[in-house]
């Protein structure tokens, strides 16, 4: 994300300017109504929809009938409050890392005003992917995903998710939903805004995709791979800046790259092979999580080969790009090099030529006194 100036002056209130400079401030009032309504009973109710995970059913424990118990969770419209209010937050702790953290690594680094933007951009991500890295290892550990990888096409009940597996999805849904109205908190270029919010528009179709779809484990075990090679791709672009001497960083990230693109369409396939290519269901039904038919396995396979395809396909013409780049500037430099050389070579020729012909001038007899 772009880089937030502050202005000493103070720019009139509610105007554009004053918006800009303190929309965490403003965010955190708004949040603020919400805790406050837990506070008194007549607004306690609706509070708690922001605030809380919604649509809950309590199922008995299978594993230990004594304990009682458990819930699990399904989706439903209450979710779209509680994505509002945690959206609020991540807008909260955006302005807050890039204000104590990143700001003053700028007025250190005194990096240039386009590096200043690629470094903002590549440590908010890398914040992100690192925490959500641990946390979705974390879930996948503690629901037995890894140990047992067929518990991702065969979880039951398949239409239900746990208290963390669906507060990942809702933190992921308010994060993206967050970057929306961060292109115009953090002044970005118009000519990067299509970029970003192609960027933003993917990751939300595949996030609630797989939310709306009940593959829960699926989504979760791919966004980790994913969001495992883009942290690797940002921290490669901040210690670029940091120092350019660290360029093989970053050819090392784009083969992990194709490795993790290729890991995702293995378990994409193999996943949806396994889940959906069973007995086909006469009597599919999206809302309670029953997508086994052809049309689903079309749309989810079709999706994540065409993502895969179209990230690939930018790493091959930025790559292409920077090479092309690189190679002319490399021609230029040998081109300057040589006509510098020919210069030296017709000045020291032309020195040559006039040293001889002096030498070879007839030396005049001196008189004789």
């Amino acid at each position: 994300m772009g880089l937030r100036k502050k202005s000493t002056r103070n720019p009139p209130v509610l105007s554009q300017e004053f918006i800009l400079q303190n929309h965490a401030d403003i965010v955190s009032c708004v949040g603020m109504f919400f805790l406050l309504g837990l506070v008194f009973e007549g607004t306690a109710e609706a509070s708690i929809v922001f605030l809380t995970l919604q649509h809950s059913v309590a199922v008995p424990a299978a594993e230990e009938p004594t304990t009682g118990s458990k819930s699990l969770y399904y989706y439903g419209v209450k979710d779209l409050a509680t994505v509002f209010f945690y959206m609020l937050v991540a807008i909260i702790i955006h302005a807050t890392i890039q204000e104590y953290v990143l700001d003053k690594i700028n007025k250190r680094m005194q990096f240039t005003k386009a590096k200043q933007n690629k470094f903002n951009e590549s440590g908010q991500f890398s914040v992100f992917y690192f925490f959500s890295c641990i946390w979705g290892t974390f879930i996948l550990i503690s629901e037995n995903c890894l140990s047992d990888p067929t518990l991702i096409w065969r979880a039951h009940p398949h239409c239900m998710m746990t208290f963390q597996m669906k507060f990942f999805y809702i933190s992921q849904l308010a994060y993206w939903f967050h970057a929306l109205p961060e292109l115009y908190f953090q002044k970005i270029r118009k000519q990067d805004i299509p970029r970003q919010l192609v960027y933003i528009g993917l990751h939300l179709f595949h996030i609630t995709g797989a939310y709306l779809l009940y593959l829960n484990h699926l989504g979760l075990l791919l966004l980790v791979l994913h969001y495992f090679v883009e942290l690797l791709s940002h921290m490669c672009g901040l210690f670029y800046f940091s120092d350019e001497k660290y360029q093989k960083g970053i050819s090392l990230w784009a083969i992990v790259f194709i490795l993790g693109r290729l890991m995702t369409l293995i378990v994409s396939v193999l996943t949806v092979g396994f889940h959906l290519a069973g007995s086909q269901n006469q009597n599919p039904d999206a809302i309670t999580g029953n997508v086994n038919v052809l049309a689903a396995k079309i749309a989810v396979l079709s999706s994540s080969c065409t993502i895969q395809a179209y990230v690939t396909w930018n790493l091959i013409t930025l790559r292409l790009q920077r090479w092309i780049e690189d190679s002319n500037i490399q021609a230029s430099c040998m081109k300057k090099k040589r006509s510098r050389s020919s210069k030296k070579r017709t000045e020291n020729g032309v020195g040559m030529e006039t040293s001889n012909r002096v030498d070879c001038l007839p030396k005049r007899k001196e008189k004789s006194s």
